[in-house]
């Protein structure tokens, strides 16, 4: 493969520390480290995709390993060359996302006992290290502690939160920031000209937006972008937008505007036009929230060349309209669409859950505000006793996710009627219950984020995540005090609880799929057909 064959993800990556963007302190650190011959035992970089994480890893390696000495690299010498192309014997890269286990840990330190064969050091470069398990880093702590003076460590994550401390703790740690949009455009821009590509600049402000400060992300979609250019054609703004599935903001802006003069068929004809494009509903709404902040902040916003979210034409319409919009709307519709999105995850059909979605902001907005007496929750335990009570029947209906009543007389509990209410002997009991009742935002909860601690008639003891819908509790007191005629008190435990329903049922899974690959007749088939791969597993009735 010839240079000019790679793409261009590869074809530009840094070979040196001079040729990393955006990177400047943490390269800047790291060479005045080798200069002065202080190199820690292990190296820890984190950050998000395609930052430079592996890439700032394999330089560090050349830096230690160069013939023309530390600290220098010149891409010239054996070794340098070797480390560029994967193939040093002394450096040993290892995807720890395939590699998990302690034992693939044991044979790393076992190899790490021999010294370097051609090379000073000896290093080995651990990618997605959080991916590891508990058993392997446990393995590695002594070995990563106290090295042999030949042998360093490089490790890149994007989730340092999930190593341990004490790994954390034995490494020099150096976090990798998003890439700034204008210096990635800048680098963008300078690529297009060296591949002779005629990219408008509008186009490529769309793709630092898409690569989210990540510059293999934007070199991936520059080579895309180059890849679909007729000769002696220049990519526009809308044709990009067409080839990565992005819409045009400018017919979001356009939805706000028919949400706020009332025009219902308006906003859903030009939100079905968006759907037509392609986009998905949760990209829509995700934008939708962002179109809500700049509603809300124009004014912080600059109307300039250097904005990458949006055009100067569309900034100049917010702005404008943003003067007749107050603030509580804009704070309402927000809220409102966040809680929507925990909606939006158990429908069906999420085309049509949107424009209902829009038609309710389009009622909500018509409330006149002398109308409204709501009374909007924003912390579950900050309840002030004696609220007025809401009087606006229809508001609450068209916003029950987002307005709660004050109950100032809770009902009186009539004990001879509790015969007739469903008798619930455990979880499974109360999330077949919800189902009954189509409850369905109440029943995902209970699966997915409550570890139960314990279960008796009138009282539940729980942990749980932090997906957790913040009105979960109240709502499931509120629905149990209906179904059953009794007063359940929920409380919360520090105690661990049991594994969540859906956690169950996924090792439950596991643990059948472990099951059957030691049965005969997998391990036969495996032998004949060594490619084959184990789908699913059904018993017999």
């Amino acid at each position: 493969m010839t240079n000019n064959s790679k793409v261009l993800a590869l074809k530009y990556r840094p070979q040196t520390f001079q040729d990393i963007i955006g990177q400047e302190v943490v390269t800047q650190t790291i060479k005045n480290s080798l200069n002065i011959d202080k190199i820690p035992n292990a190296y820890l970089f984190t950050g998000i995709r395609g930052v430079g994480k592996t890439t700032i890893a394999r330089i560090v390696a050349k830096s230690l390993n160069c013939a023309n000495g530390i600290g220098n690299v010149c891409n010239k010498c054996d070794n340098c060359d070797a480390i560029t192309n994967s193939r040093h014997i002394d450096v040993l890269e290892m995807d720890a996302a395939s590699k998990t286990g302690v034992d693939d840990v044991r044979d790393l330190i076992e190899f790490s006992r021999y010294g370097p064969t051609s090379a000073k050091y000896k290093i080995f470069i651990i990618d997605e290290v959080h991916m590891l398990s508990k058993q392997a880093f446990n393995a590695l702590l002594k070995t990563l502690e106290e090295p042999p003076e030949y042998l360093k460590f490089i490790f890149a994550t994007t989730e340092i939160k999930k190593i341990p401390i004490t790994v954390v703790s034995r490494c020099q740690r150096f976090d990798l920031p998003r890439i700034k949009s204008l210096e990635l455009f800048d680098f963008l821009k300078n690529v297009k000209d060296k591949e002779n590509g005629n990219i408008s600049e509008d186009a490529l402000k769309l793709i630092v937006k898409l690569s989210e400060g990540s510059v293999r992300d934007a070199l991936s979609l520059l080579d895309k972008a180059l890849l679909s250019i007729e000769k002696n054609k220049e990519l526009d703004l809308k044709t990009a937008q067409k080839i990565f599935g992005y819409f045009d903001k400018s017919n979001l802006i356009r939805i706000f505007e028919t949400i706020f003069k009332g025009d219902q068929v308006q906003t859903l004809e030009i939100y079905r036009n968006i759907y037509n494009q392609g986009v998905d509903p949760k990209i829509f709404i995700n934008d939708f929230l962002e179109m809500l902040y700049y509603f809300k902040n124009f004014e912080a916003i600059s109307v300039g060349s250097k904005n990458f979210d949006l055009n100067d034409e569309e900034l100049e319409t917010i702005k404008n309209l943003s003067k007749n919009i107050n603030t509580e709307t804009i704070l309402l519709f927000w809220h409102f669409t966040i809680k929507y999105l925990d909606e939006l995850e158990i429908v069906s059909d999420q085309n049509i859950s949107i424009e209902m979605f829009l038609i309710r902001l389009i009622h909500i907005k018509s409330f006149k505000k002398e109308d409204q007496n709501l009374k909007i929750e924003t912390n579950i335990n900050n309840k002030k006793e004696g609220a007025d009570i809401i009087q606006n029947k229809d508001a609450i209906k068209q916003m029950r996710n987002i307005v709660q009543e004050e109950k100032l007389n809770p009902p009186k509990i009539d004990i001879n009627k509790n015969k007739n209410k469903p008798q619930l002997i455990n979880l499974n009991d109360l999330i077949r219950l919800c189902k009954t009742k189509k409850e369905l935002q109440l029943k995902y909860e209970l699966e997915t984020n409550v570890n139960l601690v314990k279960f008796e008639y009138g009282r539940i003891e729980i942990s749980f995540n932090e997906k957790l819908e913040k009105n979960f509790i109240k709502n499931l007191t509120e629905k149990l005090l209906e179904w059953t005629n009794t007063r359940w008190i929920i409380s919360l435990s520090k105690k661990e609880g049991d594994k969540t329903i859906r956690d169950a049922k996924i090792n439950s899974q596991k643990k059948i799929f472990e099951n059957a690959k030691e049965t005969e007749i997998y391990k036969k088939l495996i032998d004949k057909f060594p490619d084959a791969e184990l789908i699913d597993v059904k018993k017999d009735d």
